[in-house]
């Protein structure tokens, strides 16, 4: 196991090289492989294009509704 000092911990954590780290590729990649499962997911009956289209923006439009109500919920004030 390798160990890692609290400030590479803290520098890892840094929003700038979590944005650097994970840039357009993963989310991309992230979103395909979402689409691949919701396709394998579906009954035979309900396996088309059409079909997986359908179900991943209900769960995307549902996740960012989600987001934005979370994002209110826990906005800080100073």
């Amino acid at each position: 196991m390798m160990h890692t000092s609290n400030n590479e911990s803290a520098e890892a954590a840094n929003p700038d090289n979590v944005a650097n780290f994970f840039g357009p590729g993963q989310v991309d990649q992230t979103v395909r492989q979402a689409i691949e499962f919701c396709w394998m997911a579906l009954p035979k009956e309900r396996k088309t294009v059409d079909g997986v289209e359908r179900e991943i923006r209900r769960i995307v439009e549902r996740a960012l509704k989600d987001f934005r109500e979370d994002s209110e919920a826990f906005r800080r004030t100073n």
